[in-house]
């Protein structure tokens, strides 16, 4: 009987070793834009975490072990509308799977911009985002990543956020900087799944647009927050998959962000698939879909060299 009990023990100690990672925060002291408050996060597990209410944001760091590293890392943006964070679902899951990969996996937990502590809320996800991708590159020695192979992967809003950086990467606002600040937030390249991108009337997901900017906006404001329109020639190269019975958020906003990408001569990648819905995630039980992820790895095994 000790045997048997010996081994359980091994591979529960085994599973603790190799399913290790850590949590850094964004910013050292109360983040920019943001009042100090009593304000609390909040979690609900029903399937599929959702955090709300965002008041520390963080980067979960997940690596592969040294002998598998190819020196990738993907920083991975959950989506949920800006109003939650669907964070294993479309965050912790991916980071998992990228590791068995032999790519990093970094999930931000970002703020959202419903959150009645933030000074200035629409340009506090970018900001999260930007400084997300420098933390990256700070450590990228120490986490075995090539600073010049970090990508960004999103989701749904997650998505939009992701293509706001892609295209955005420069912004900035008036905020106290440090050196991490002089490391590029620039992704070397770019996967948006069922992606939010355009905040125009024709492809919009009204509650994003409606938490991120607010309902009675200007139009300066929804075109720059539509991420069709902002691409220019240094946009970073993109991977789009999106389904095309998609009725959350309608499948033109891929469509258009590809046009704007072929049209700008950036290398570009679009997979529409017939079903899935939205919010497939893994795809997994939702047909050919579920082959996503290979078409993905082939595709950033050929781009990023």
């Amino acid at each position: 009987m000790k045997k048997p009990i010996l081994t359980l023990l091994i591979g529960l100690f085994t599973t603790m070793v190799f399913a290790q990672n850590h949590v850094i925060p964004l910013w050292e002291r109360t983040p920019p834009l943001q009042n100090p408050s009593d304000l609390q996060e909040e979690a609900t597990q029903q399937g599929i975490l959702r955090i709300a209410n965002v008041q520390n944001p963080t980067i979960e760091v997940y690596l592969p072990t040294k002998q598998i590293a190819t020196g990738e890392a993907v920083v991975i943006f959950p989506g949920g509308g800006y109003g939650i964070l669907a964070y294993d679902w479309e965050g912790t899951d991916f980071a998992k799977w990228l590791n068995a990969q032999g790519i990093a996996g970094i999930v931000v937990k970002y703020r959202l911009p419903i959150s009645k502590s933030l000074t200035d809320p629409k340009e506090v996800p970018l900001m999260d985002a930007q400084r997300a991708i420098r933390l990256v590159r700070q450590h990228a020695e120490a986490w075995i990543i090539n600073p010049a192979k970090v990508g960004v992967m999103g989701f749904s809003a997650g998505g939009h956020l992701a293509s706001t950086l892609s295209t955005q990467y420069n912004h900035e606002v008036n905020r106290p900087k440090d050196t991490i600040d002089a490391l590029s937030a620039r992704p070397d390249f770019s996967v948006l799944v069922y992606p939010v991108i355009s905040f125009r009337d024709a492809a919009v997901h009204s509650g994003s647009r409606k938490n991120l900017i607010g309902e009675n906006t200007s139009q300066e404001l929804i075109d720059r927050f539509s991420g069709e329109l902002n691409v220019n020639a240094e946009t970073p190269p993109t991977f789009l998959v999106h389904a095309q019975d998609d009725k959350g958020v309608p499948i033109e906003n891929s469509l258009l962000y590809y046009q704007a990408l072929h049209k700008h001569g950036v290398k570009a990648s679009l997979h529409i698939y017939p079903t899935g819905g939205h919010g497939f995630a893994f795809g997994l039980g939702k047909g050919a879909v579920e082959g996503w992820r290979e078409v993905l790895l082939a595709w950033i095994k050929e781009t990023v060299k």
